[in-house]
């Protein structure tokens, strides 16, 4: 006699982000002297991925808001030369939360080059 064995089980592979979206700041940033002594407007973007396979609850979830205040905290103390170490800040910041898995990152000056919207960079970083 055979016994057959039932897939009942339902599996899903899926991802959960927290999303933050133009978050505009006052900060000092740039390697030109007139950008040292008056602070610009940038603008954040950032997708945080989280674990999975973390059960959504209130101690398991990764605060957006507390995502913002830690980067209010960084940009309110400090002037970044670079947008590039202006990032790496922010994820040394953010990846202290070992829920998180990758965040991606966009950071823009508004007013710096006048024909333009806006320059920046954009930035993906994963835990290995």
């Amino acid at each position: 006699m055979k016994i057959l064995k039932f897939k009942n089980k339902q599996k899903y592979k899926y991802t959960r982000k927290i999303i933050v979206k133009d978050l505009i700041l006052l900060i000092s940033v740039g390697i030109h002297q007139f950008e040292k002594l008056k602070k610009q407007n940038v603008k954040f973007n950032i997708e945080i991925t989280t674990d999975p396979n973390l059960k959504p609850e209130i101690k398991t979830i990764v605060n957006y808001e507390s995502i913002i205040n830690d980067i209010k905290k960084l940009t309110k103390k400090t002037h970044f030369e670079l947008l590039e170490s202006l990032s790496e800040s922010i994820f040394d910041e953010i990846f202290k939360n070992k829920k998180i898995k990758k965040i991606k990152l966009k950071i823009e000056k508004l007013e710096i080059i006048k024909e333009t919207t806006s320059v920046g960079i954009e930035v993906t970083k994963t835990k290995i």
